[in-house]
């Protein structure tokens, strides 16, 4: 049988990260039932990952899920653990994006500084 997918899946301890135990470590994943219970939404993920997560990473990843309307159409509702930062990709974000600088459009406004010898 394969060790990957489902089989590995299953074999994983699942922790709610969203609630700690006193002495360290996340309780274990799920609740009785939604209804009458005092935890809110767990946030899932394998205990391997939590133990990598940092303290905001795990804060968000909760906020997110938590903010989201749970059960809808009869399924939870599911959230990225990890979100992208847009600074992430690249580039120069600013009012200044096509600056020309001796007749040529230049896309990042710091390459002035470099052209300015070979175009003057």
């Amino acid at each position: 049988m394969a060790k990957n997918g489902l089989d590995k899946w299953f074999k994983q301890k699942w922790v709610d990260i969203g609630s700690k135990k006193k002495g360290g470590g996340h309780k274990p994943c799920g609740r009785k039932s939604a209804s009458g219970s005092k935890r809110k939404y767990p946030k899932c993920v394998p205990a391997a990952k939590a133990a990598r997560m940092t303290d905001s990473q795990k804060r968000s990843a909760v906020v997110r899920k938590r903010s989201k309307a749970q059960g809808v159409g009869g399924k939870p509702t599911n959230v990225k653990t990890f979100t992208r930062k847009k600074a992430m990709s690249g580039g120069y974000i600013g009012p200044a994006i096509n600056s020309e600088y001796g007749g040529k459009t230049l896309n990042n406004p710091s390459y002035a500084k470099y052209y300015k010898g070979m175009l003057d």
